[in-house]
């Protein structure tokens, strides 16, 4: 006899006989394939419609990329019209009215439109006619519609619009020269062809095609990313709609059908600009088309495989799912006591059975989960999360008792230092080696209600409830001196130390978290000061609020051009000569004023935001250079670097580009290096250093003896200058060991041969005992103060060296730049 389970007769007997298997299989198979055929409809439909809505979705959001692409290259446009425009030497030459400054500004006309890839650039004279131009073909066709623009160019300080000459579109910008009154107007265009349709396609994948309609309501192409006769196919079909549509439209290339919309970019004299977005239905249906096919075959398949099960189940699911679902419910609400039936030896029995395992799985995975979610794997000392629970039931007594509470944070120093060097196995053994001491100084003292946490990394925490202050920081006390026992680790010796904070209720916060964060903050104070141990106070805070801020004002203050860049002349003390000058940075904010350096400089190469203002920086010092140069100044400007600045093994690279765009020596520039800056990582410094030499760049040990760094080590370095500090300048025509140190340091510089610069020269009688000594160069309030770099050129004009000092009475500028 068949087998029961593939003998259909035998089923469908069983079936007559026990109705309700029957009724369960019959409804349950008709359920599911009504269910199924249903959902596959509607799936269906719902494909086309989400193809439909993708595709729309795509069509508008490329119209708002193509606008922004339009946008940004307006703006490119207007930022460098708006550069020729303030140009000085440009304006001098429009200025002048000299026929012999025009080839001057037609290259600087060339030259401009040429760095933003503008296709025509011209000048419109203070007579509103076109004095100079770069292409005059195209000139001829634009000069109506700029004329146009040139009043609401003064007005708004530059002006945008959309011109079609020979069925062509370009994006136009106007831009006042003002000197200060406008002397003229700069006019730059950008071709809107197939360049920018491709830089779409790219960009969203998008065919986009340019395209012009004439007067007469004749469609013309300009540019496609349809090739050849798919363009055309694009133009023919749209000539062939009665009126522009205004929202998604079908159109036919070749065999591909898409999806278009139109959209207008501008009008000029009757004529109009517009570009058509397309996307293949056919290729955004394509991944949809798959699903589908699989939907389908998964439905059959889920049909056949669901009428086998049920026949084979039903039989055995209704009687007994009820208790299940019973015991399921108590399993759900978290009792995992309750008894479940497992004897039965068929297949509910395997599920009972199955449930009991779960029940008992469930527990012990909660169990472990509540360990790992509040209790530290490898100290066994609770974590942040347990430390807060037990740090808010504390101060839930300490309210009740009227009781203060302290709270000890610390961080262990020079742990990542051990980390990286001797690998994060031996660091995990550090810690509970911190840990296990910690929680004996506790035993130690019978602090039985103190508890001891590791909060994360290397950071521990220590809970006094019912605690004085005075006891509390007896307790940090002691903590500091455990930790700077050195500890024995695989043979080694380990020195280790950490900075402690010190917060407490109710004094400082009434709630777990805040006091917390307190703590923390009194921590980082510490490690700052390396003061230690340090109680939280307000001040401390008011600071870290100031500085979460100020890196954002630092950011916004690069796009909205508040840094102005500040020169301080160097002299030659010998011949009273200007030699160079120091680049140095300002702050202009639109709120505060004058920002002074010492207030964001630190907190910039903190956060590595320094980087960006030594581009920033160097880029103006070159711009500066270049154009001293120009006038026949030929100064040497040195630019301070930072740490972070010494450890970008890119920096050679970018100086090399920057003297390459300006068209600068390396000779130009001198690059002002703090000791402390080449001890923070000397290797890499030096590497640095040396590629920044051998490009010839000239290198200063600045604010010298001031640092902790060794001879040895500096004369390995490929310095030219060094650069005394101002504290030893300023008083040593009275402090004879002031003198001393300065005449030493001379010494030792051209021993070495280098120049030697000295700083905070603010009286002739410090000048003139610098020059008796032999100092090569200086600088200081009594030459000049640091001013903008924009009058710099004034200054070097006016610069007389005293009688008693210079030679000569007139402006000295020196033209070299020897040593």
């Amino acid at each position: 006899m068949p087998h029961p389970v593939f003998n259909w007769t035998y089923l469908s007997t069983r079936f007559r006989f026990r109705s309700l298997e029957s009724r369960i299989v019959t409804l349950f198979l008709f359920l599911i394939v009504v269910v199924q055929v249903v959902g596959l409809v509607v799936i269906q439909h719902g494909i086309d419609n989400n193809a439909r809505t993708a595709i729309s979705s795509e069509l508008n959001n490329g119209t708002k990329v193509f606008r922004r692409l339009l946008d940004q290259n307006a703006q490119s446009l207007r930022f460098g019209a708006r550069l020729l425009a303030r140009d000085t030497a440009f304006v001098a030459a429009i200025g002048n009215n000299d026929e012999s400054d025009r080839a001057t500004i037609e290259s600087a006309l060339a030259n401009s439109g040429r760095r933003i890839k503008a296709s025509l650039s011209m000048l419109i004279g203070d007579d509103r006619k076109i004095s100079a131009t770069t292409n005059p073909a195209q000139s001829a066709g634009l000069e109506k519609i700029a004329l146009s623009m040139l009043d609401a160019a003064e007005a708004a300080d530059g002006a945008i619009g959309v011109a079609i000459v020979d069925h062509r579109p370009f994006q136009i910008v106007a831009m006042p020269i003002k000197a200060p009154v406008t002397i003229g107007w700069i006019v730059m265009t950008f071709p809107i062809d197939r360049q920018l349709a491709n830089d779409m396609r790219e960009v969203t994948s998008l065919h986009t095609s340019v395209l012009t309609r004439d007067s007469k309501g004749k469609w013309l192409p300009v540019g496609s990313t349809f090739v050849g006769p798919s363009a055309q196919a694009v133009v023919d079909q749209l000539q062939a709609l009665p009126a522009a549509p205004a929202g998604p439209f079908d159109i036919m290339v070749e065999t591909t059908q898409y999806s278009a919309r139109l959209m207008s970019i501008g009008e000029d004299n009757g004529q109009n600009a517009s570009v058509v977005l397309a996307r293949s239905i056919d290729e955004a249906t394509a991944e949809y088309r798959r699903l589908e096919r699989w939907l389908i075959g998964l439905t059959l398949g889920g049909i056949i495989a669901s009428a086998i099960a049920i026949v084979f189940t039903a039989k055995r699911i209704a009687q007994p799912i009820s208790e299940l679902a019973v015991t399921a419910k108590r399993l759900e609400g978290g009792d995992y006591k309750v008894v479940i039936d497992s004897r039965r030896e068929d297949e509910i029995g395997q599920l009972a059975h199955a449930f009991d395992a779960m029940r008992e799985g469930i527990a012990k995975r909660e169990q472990e989960i509540r360990r790992l979610a509040y209790w530290d794997t490898l100290t066994n000392l609770p974590n942040r999360a347990q430390f807060v629970l037990l740090l808010n039931d504390a101060l839930h007594d300490a309210r009740g008792r009227e009781e203060d509470l302290f709270v000890l944070m610390m961080d262990l120093d020079r742990f990542k230092h051990v980390n990286d060097v001797m690998g994060h196995s031996f660091g995990d053994s550090l810690l509970r080696q911190v840990a296990g001491r910690l929680q004996l100084l506790l035993a130690n003292r019978r602090q039985s209600s103190a508890q001891v946490a590791r909060l994360g990394g290397d950071e521990f925490a220590v809970l006094l409830p019912a605690t004085n202050l005075d006891s509390a920081q007896m307790m940090a006390a002691e903590i500091l001196a455990a930790l700077e026992t050195p500890l024995s680790l695989e043979d080694q010796m380990v020195d280790i130390g950490a900075g402690l904070g010190i917060a407490g209720y109710p004094e400082h916060a009434d709630d777990g978290e805040t006091l917390l964060s307190m703590a923390e903050v009194a921590m980082y104070t510490a490690k700052q000061r390396n003061d230690g141990a340090v109680v939280y106070d307000a001040a401390m805070d008011k600071g870290s609020a100031k500085s979460l801020s100020l890196l954002t004002e630092l950011r916004n203050a690069i796009e909205r051009d508040e840094f102005r860049l500040h020169v301080q002349p160097k002299i030659s003390l010998q011949t009273g000569r200007v030699v160079g000058m120091e680049s140095l940075v300002r702050w202009v904010h639109p709120e505060r004023g004058n920002v002074f350096p010492d207030e964001f400089i630190p907190f910039a190469e903190q956060t590595g935001f320094i980087r960006i203002l030594t581009r920033w920086v160097m880029e103006k010092s070159a711009e500066l250079c270049r154009e001293l140069a120009s006038k026949g100044h030929h100064l040497k400007v040195s630019v301070n670097l930072s740490t972070r600045d010494l450890l970008d093994q890119d920096l050679p690279a970018k100086f090399a580009d920057l003297l390459a765009r300006h068209k600068l020596t390396p000779g130009s520039f001198c690059l002002e290096i703090t000791e402390s800056a080449i001890m923070d990582d000397p290797v890499r410094a030096q590497n640095t250093l040396e590629r920044l030499s051998s490009m010839g760049l000239d290198l200063s040990i600045d604010d010298f003896g001031t640092g902790y760094s060794s001879l040895a080590y500096l004369k390995r370095l490929p310095v030219n200058e060094l650069k005394i500090d101002k504290s030893f300048v300023l008083n040593m025509e009275k402090d004879e060991g002031d003198t001393k140190i300065v005449r030493s340091t001379i010494d030792l510089g051209h021993n070495m041969g280098l120049r030697v610069v000295a700083e905070g020269i603010e009286s002739e009688a410090v000048w003139r005992l610098l020059a008796e000594l032999g100092c090569d160069q200086g600088q200081g309030y009594f030459m000049s103060r640091p001013i903008p770099g924009d009058q710099l050129i004034p200054w070097l004009e006016k610069w007389r060296a005293p009688i008693a000092i210079g030679a000569q009475a007139e402006p000295v500028v020196d033209v070299s730049y020897a040593k």
